[in-house]
């Protein structure tokens, strides 16, 4: 049985959060603007599309689809509205700020989609052409043409204005900037207006506009219906030119990707948090938009063993702050311990056998039974040359060398190296070059005699 809540608070639905949600905006008087606005947006569409049905205007329609883009400029308004007035919570530590890239994502998506809605519906009408009525095609233009402007000039869309200023080009303000240029050298006043680029959503507005207007004139002087599908063509390629780029910015800002215009200043901060005192290494530095205008990172910090830690953290986060609004460092000394060496004569409990190889040596033979390894032979009656079979370490003790295999630390065993003096105190010899003569091994700590030479023979 679990346990029993006698006043639990009921659970609210989706649609009682969010008309508390929309009450919480409603109360700010700055969006009683905007849902004023939307208001008329709605009333205005509404006339626009039966203006669309009655002139069987397909270019009307096309034009038509810019107003319910506006519509969705104004939810977007909204929501960024909320977001200055919601703060961050244990689920979303990071605010809501992604939320109003995710609306300007989404109206910039639709409006694409309705451009490729009206390429399709224009290429079924280059078969069989309708005939276009002209009633009241001009007004619905200027209908249209007015609150669209209206509605762009008026209203202050922060999440919009920053995509148009940061997201690259499109094709129509290329051209449009290539005339401002030349217009501007002739007019010098004209320059504040059209450079360096103008408002991708004004310039839309004007050019559709436009194809209106020539439209309606070449089918009230020769009843060319055709240039209204060419008119719609025209209006669609300009939307969907006009939004796709800011369709891929903030795709890559909900991608959590890099932004490229300020790579270059975070690699320059990394470079002088790398040179500050007591930094020994920065590594895993990550920094991705969090929002329009907000970055966020994550870096790792390797300090030295005696540098304050909130010392290096205070001058980290001053020096990235500039950039980075929402930052997280990780501060770590530099634990690197390097393993002592042993000197000096090992405990009998070192050598385990399981760590070292016995390498047993091979049996010396007999005198009469091996040639000497010399360039002459010696003669019977003559001493026994240095190098010759018949000298003492006949006899050798096998060799123990150190096992290469690692063991893990910490668990109680006993790791050590086995001192090379015992390891040739009985003598080491190589078959076929005397046993008498000792090896000399690279080792400066080790005594200068080798070997068990009982005779006393000097070294050469």
């Amino acid at each position: 049985m679990g346990t029993i809540h006698l006043f639990r608070k009921p659970q609210r639905s989706f649609l009682g959060k969010l008309l508390q949600e929309f009450r919480l905006v409603a109360a700010d008087r700055r969006s009683w603007k905007i849902l004023l606005f939307g208001a008329v947006n709605v009333l205005c569409t509404g006339f626009l599309l039966m203006w669309c049905s009655s002139t069987n205007s397909i270019a009307l329609t096309a034009y038509t689809y810019l107003t319910i883009f506006d519509l969705f400029s104004l939810i977007t308004c909204l929501i960024s509205y909320w977001v200055m007035m919601r703060k961050p919570s244990p689920v979303y530590s990071f605010g809501f700020e992604r939320l109003e890239v995710l609306a300007v994502f989404a109206s910039t998506v639709l409006a694409q989609l309705g451009a490729l809605f009206i390429l399709k519906e224009s290429a079924e009408r280059f078969l069989e052409q309708p005939e276009i009525h002209t009633g009241r095609l001009l007004v619905g233009t200027f209908v249209a043409l007015s609150f669209n402007l209206f509605t762009m000039l008026s209203i202050r869309n922060k999440p919009f204005a920053y995509v148009s200023e940061a997201a690259s080009t499109s094709w129509l303000q290329e051209h449009v900037a290539d005339l401002s240029r030349s217009l501007c050298g002739i007019i010098p006043g004209l320059s504040s207006i059209f450079l360096p680029r103008m408002n991708p959503f004004v310039l839309i507005d004007l050019a559709g506009a436009f194809a209106l207007c020539i439209t309606y004139m070449l089918i009230e002087i020769n009843n060319y219906f055709a240039v209204d599908t060419a008119s719609a063509i025209a209006i669609a390629l300009m939307t969907f030119g006009t939004m796709y780029p800011m369709s891929v910015y903030s795709g890559k800002v909900l991608l959590q990707t890099t932004p490229p215009h300020v790579i270059g200043q975070l690699d320059k901060l990394i470079r002088e948090v790398s040179t500050l005192d007591g930094v020994l290494e920065v590594r895993n530095e990550h920094f991705w938009t969090l929002g329009f205008g907000s970055l966020a990172g994550s870096v790792h910090v390797r300090i030295r063993r005696d540098a304050n830690e909130q010392m290096v953290l205070a001058h980290v986060t001053n020096r990235l702050y500039t950039l980075v609004s929402t930052l997280t460092v990780q501060i770590f000394k530099d634990d690197w311990v390097r393993p002592a060496l042993m000197s000096g004569p090992t405990a009998p409990s070192v050598l385990h056998f399981s760590d070292h190889h016995i390498i047993p040596m091979p049996l010396l033979k007999s005198t009469d039974a091996v040639t000497p390894v010399t360039s002459t032979p010696a003669k019977p009656s003559s001493p026994p040359p240095e190098f010759a079979f018949n000298t003492p370490g006949k006899n050798v003790s096998p060799v123990i060398l150190l096992n290469t295999q690692t063991r893990p630390y910490g668990l109680g065993l006993n790791r050590g190296h086995t001192p090379y003096s015992s390891v040739l105190s009985q003598g080491l010899t190589v078959p076929g070059f005397g046993a008498g003569q000792g090896l000399r091994p690279t080792f400066p700590q080790l005594p200068s005699r080798y070997g068990n030479n009982r005779t006393g023979q000097p070294r050469p």
